[in-house]
């Protein structure tokens, strides 16, 4: 149907796929850990909201172009880089907040707490500003379409909608279960602090990794 063939091929290797850690992962574990799992959820729709981003784009060619131009390629990854360093040097600098009419310096709440629209934008600009994302899109989804179907943009969309809605079931199940064992170890302000930190610094390495990255 839609010259798409093998589907639960694609589906199983697509829930693999997502299984495997990465920055939008540890986005989502981080947030859960931290502030629960509606900022987890926040983060994975923003995640979704970035995948759909890259399915558009490969569904009308506009991905193509990060793999034939050296130059775009390298606009996307440095400002993804920059933006993934960013949310880590961020992350880095949290603080513990001082109670209410605590002597200065006690460290006695958890870190402050992120909206969840900046949190939400946080997880769609992670992922919609990672070129790598783009090219595997470009150079998976197409090996489960037919070369010969009339329509063949109509189909990657297909796929790639079932490829994101298999993703978001995962994720959000990532926030849940994170939030729920979080709140089991009953993590205290001080360990949330440092996730927050560990996590910070898992994204500059991410970012640093990118930022080296080769277009393939």
């Amino acid at each position: 149907m839609f010259g798409i063939h093998d589907l639960t091929l694609f589906i199983i290797s697509g829930l693999l796929l997502n299984i495997m850690p990465g920055p939008d992962s540890l986005l989502i574990m981080a947030r859960s850990a931290t502030q629960g799992w509606r900022a987890g959820c926040a983060a994975a729709l923003g995640i979704g909201a970035g995948t759909m981003v890259h399915v558009t784009a490969a569904a009308v060619g506009l991905s193509a172009l990060l793999s034939t131009s050296a130059m775009a390629f390298g606009v996307v990854k440095w400002v993804g880089a920059a933006y993934i360093v960013y949310v880590g040097i961020g992350m880095l600098r949290a603080r513990l907040k001082t109670g209410d009419g605590g002597p200065p310096g006690a460290q006695t709440a958890a870190p402050p707490a992120a909206s969840y629209r900046k949190i939400f934008a946080q997880g769609f600009l992670t992922n919609v500003l990672n070129p790598k994302v783009a090219l595997f899109f470009l150079a998976f989804v197409p090996q489960f379409i037919s070369a010969n179907t009339p329509n063949k943009a109509l189909a990657f969309l297909i796929l790639g909608c079932i490829f994101n809605f298999n993703g978001m079931l995962w994720c959000n199940g990532l926030a849940v279960f994170t939030a729920f064992a979080s709140a089991r170890l009953k993590v205290k302000p001080l360990v949330a602090l440092w996730l927050n930190r560990i996590t910070g610094g898992l994204f500059l390495a991410l970012g640093a990794r990118l930022a080296l990255s080769e277009q393939h």
